[in-house]
């Protein structure tokens, strides 16, 4: 059998493609920081931007510039609210502590108060005399990794800069850019279906985030509930500070965890127990119960789905997984429901045997079945 050989101009066009390719993955690894940016900001700009609208429309005589300045002002002002809510008492008790720090370190050398009799029951304080020496070198090299931080503190103020001016710019420049968009189209009734499908996913955007908040204020009543009781002290704000902290993906309820677990031990042995057993059962109340059901209802998916795509996003993509999971799922999901009505019909009470004899739309086609069975009839 003769085999004709292969064109050198489509080997020529494969190789191009795999380099092209290449260069592309190549291309989105090194800017994946700035390509992770402008996702959250487009995150929270489809989130904003409802508000922005509604702004707009009940005051249509001031300009869109003007309603978006306010909704992310507004946002600024909240920012820096909670950050003075946790800056002026942390500040004074860092005023308090650094006063009677001479008193407390002699007292704990003395094996006195309770910082003196914890380490003297562990014999933590005759560790901390026998390795004196390891520990003043441990303390120097904490030094080398100063500069690293204070570069990844500089690299997260310019992360949150960048994305909330980014995300100020999709809000005010996303209708010009949406129609745009929609102009390249061309046929009215495709832009208007495409249109209503985008309206459909940021609702689902806007879902998330509500019953994200939702479940953060949940976690923050039982916490300072849960707290108060135990008489913790400064309950209110390590109950803002888990509120806050169980909004970020995969570690926040951990990071609030410890927090108030550490408070708690701080206060008593017994309320640290009481604190970590109360947030054990938390966290699987959250995880199994509260995430799927609320997002199930904010989203329109079903607690199996919540969980799934929560599980694979977080393998796959780590916290920026976690954090458009359930977001994601709910437009992959308003997409395909969309191709489906358009392009196969919408599901039958009665599954489909065959074309002839139950045909996907029963309407049009019985009425041509019956017409045509009537002609051989009258035949």
């Amino acid at each position: 059998m003769h085999q004709h050989p292969v064109p050198y101009r489509a080997i020529a066009t494969t190789i191009a493609m795999v380099v092209v390719a290449a260069a592309g993955l190549l291309l989105v690894y090194e800017v994946r920081r700035v390509l992770t940016w402008i996702v959250v900001a487009l995150f929270f700009a489809v989130a904003l931007y409802p508000v922005v609208t509604f702004l707009e429309r009940r005051y249509p005589k001031a300009p869109r510039s003007v309603a978006t300045l306010l909704v992310f002002l507004a946002v600024f002002l909240v920012l820096v609210g909670l950050a003075v809510a946790f800056a002026v008492p942390l500040a004074r008790e860092a005023t308090d502590l650094a006063g009677q720090l001479p008193k407390l370190i002699a007292d704990s050398r003395a094996g006195r108060g309770p910082v003196g009799d914890f380490l003297q029951r562990t014999n933590a304080l005759e560790w901390v005399q026998q390795n004196q020496d390891r520990i003043s070198q441990y303390g120097r090299n904490l030094a080398t990794p100063a500069l690293g931080i204070a570069k990844a503190a500089a690299t997260t103020v310019a992360a949150v800069v960048t994305i909330f001016v980014l995300a100020y710019l999709m809000v005010l420049e996303g209708p010009k850019a949406v129609d745009g968009a929609l102009g390249l189209l061309g046929e009215q009734r495709r832009a208007e279906r495409v249109r209503s499908v985008g309206h459909d996913c940021a609702r689902t955007v806007t879902g998330y985030l509500s019953g994200n908040l939702m479940i953060s204020v949940i976690c923050g009543v039982l916490t300072y509930a849960a707290l108060r009781l135990l008489g913790v002290p400064f309950a209110g704000l390590i109950a803002l500070f888990v509120a806050i902290a169980d909004l970020i993906p995969l570690i926040g309820a951990t990071l609030g965890a410890l927090v108030a677990v550490s408070a708690g031990f701080l206060h008593s042995v017994t309320a640290g127990i009481v604190v970590l057993v109360f947030f054990v059962l938390y966290q699987q109340l959250e995880n199994h119960l509260l995430q799927p059901v609320i997002l199930s209802r904010t989203v329109k998916l079903n607690p199996l789905t919540v969980l799934l795509a929560i599980l694979l996003a977080v393998e796959l993509a780590g916290i920026l997984g976690a954090l458009l999971a359930i977001p994601v799922a709910g437009i992959i999901q308003t997409i395909a429901r969309d191709v489906w009505d358009h392009r196969r019909g919408r599901p039958k009470d009665v599954p489909t045997i065959g074309e002839e004899q139950q045909p996907a739309d029963p309407a049009a086609p019985r009425s041509a079945k019956n017409s045509d069975v009537a002609g051989r009839s009258a035949s």
